[in-house]
């Protein structure tokens, strides 16, 4: 094999010349733009009140939003009262809501009395299909909501748990 140079492996310094080197050219580009990192736009910050509504637009808790939707109430105001209590009667007692719990409520006899005559603004059926029975809930036109023991029961762990994912920021889903 012919070497245009010497080529030696003895560790000694060598000059090697290439006799094409003169004809060919090398051209050295600009260099290419860097490209953006692929970071997505900055979203801007969610309220405590969106929050609110997006936790609450959960399936699970579709029950708990039938009665918090009748309140008529900010979701602000919702969210301060939320984080201060503990149950779902103090929760209605700090959004100035006083709640009568009373032994059963036949609701097809509240659909006659709802509007501003009949006092009442509101008739939550709740059907639970493990016991076959239903839990009325009526929101009054006098600042009140009318319930039972059961409802109240209920609602006090649907709140629970509604808080406990509002509160956990890092369970975002």
């Amino acid at each position: 094999m012919d070497f245009p140079g010497v080529i030696s492996d003895n560790g000694q310094s060598s000059h090697t010349h290439f006799p094409f080197a003169d004809i060919f050219m090398t051209i050295k580009t600009a260099a290419a733009p860097v490209a953006a990192p692929l970071v997505p736009p900055p979203v801007a910050a969610e309220t405590e009140a969106q929050r609110f509504d997006r936790v609450l637009a959960r399936p699970e808790f579709s029950a708990l939003k039938a009665v918090i939707s009748r309140l008529l109430i900010d979701s602000g105001l919702m969210n301060a009262a939320l984080i201060t209590t503990n149950s779902y009667q103090m929760f209605l007692a700090k959004l100035g809501f006083r709640v009568e719990v009373v032994k059963q409520i036949h609701e097809n006899d509240c659909y006659s009395r709802l509007g501003p005559q009949g006092g009442i603004r509101a008739v939550i059926p709740l059907h639970d299909t493990a016991t076959y029975s239903t839990m009325v809930t009526l929101v009054n036109y006098n600042s009140s909501v009318t319930t039972t023991n059961k409802a109240v029961d209920f609602y006090d762990k649907q709140l629970a748990d509604f808080k406990q994912q509002l509160m956990n920021k890092s369970g975002n889903r």
